[in-house]
């Protein structure tokens, strides 16, 4: 898997891997990331300062990604991860947690201190994935992100 930052040319494609994943889990539902009037313009968005996304791909395919975004609501050494998704060629061998460091990297040298996610029960690989790797629960949301649809708001310190 090769991890690089977001294009241009990724955006339509990018939206197409998230939505599809979206329905997969049958997710698709007002309140979540599937319906951002963004989601096919990406690259534009992430270019708010303090932002970053990257796409992953195997053999030039692009297969998901992940990003990092300071959502409006949290404290400023806090950034939410977003977007965070891959497609089920791209499961179960290691490509999940590669992509996931990588975006906890990406903003600890960005200088966040801590990361933020929210998620939903039915992404039944992603939660345990993110417990394995240092997020703990939380029992309420932090920040605005719109995503009512979420249930489960996890945070991990990095350090």
């Amino acid at each position: 898997m090769t991890i690089r930052k977001i294009q241009a040319r990724d955006n339509q494609m990018l939206g197409t891997v998230i939505r599809q994943v979206f329905k997969e889990f049958g997710i698709d539902r007002p309140g979540t990331a599937y319906y951002d009037p963004e989601l096919f313009s990406l690259s534009t968005l992430f270019e708010t300062p303090g932002s970053a996304y990257w796409v992953a791909e195997i053999d030039g395919e692009l297969v998901g990604g992940g990003g990092i975004f300071p959502t409006k609501g949290l404290d400023s050494t806090c950034v939410e991860l977003v977007k965070f998704y891959l497609l089920p060629k791209a499961r179960g061998k290691g490509f999940g947690k590669e992509l996931l460091l990588h975006c906890c990297a990406g903003a600890k040298e960005m200088g966040y201190q801590s990361i933020y996610l929210e998620t939903m029960p039915e992404l039944t690989s992603a939660v345990p994935l993110y417990e394995k790797t240092g997020f703990r629960h939380l029992s309420a949301p932090s920040g605005c992100s719109g995503h009512f649809a979420c249930s489960i708001w996890m945070q991990k310190e990095l350090v």
